[in-house]
């Protein structure tokens, strides 16, 4: 039987299978986006699929710390039609 990847999300701390969890990267370039691939080069930090962990991520700017960034509110609007 084949190991499932797994990864933390940084608002919980859970330990969860990637396929449980949304990926944020950015790019040399400081750009930020959604990984829907999960492969995608850069710094990465994961969410859970849950609309309170995407709001406490928001309002405690969690991924920005992680991300050394700036996240623009496109993002987490992104990420919120993602867990409706």
């Amino acid at each position: 039987m084949k190991k499932k990847p797994m990864r933390s999300c940084i608002v919980t701390l859970e330990k969860l299978e990637k396929k449980d969890l949304i990926r944020v990267v950015k790019n040399k370039d400081g750009e930020v986006f959604i990984d829907l691939s999960g492969k995608a080069n850069g710094r990465g930090a994961y969410l859970k699929k849950d609309i309170d962990v995407i709001k406490k991520c928001r309002k405690n700017k969690i991924l920005d710390r992680k991300l050394e960034i700036d996240i623009p509110d496109s993002i987490y609007e992104e990420l919120d039609l993602m867990v409706k």
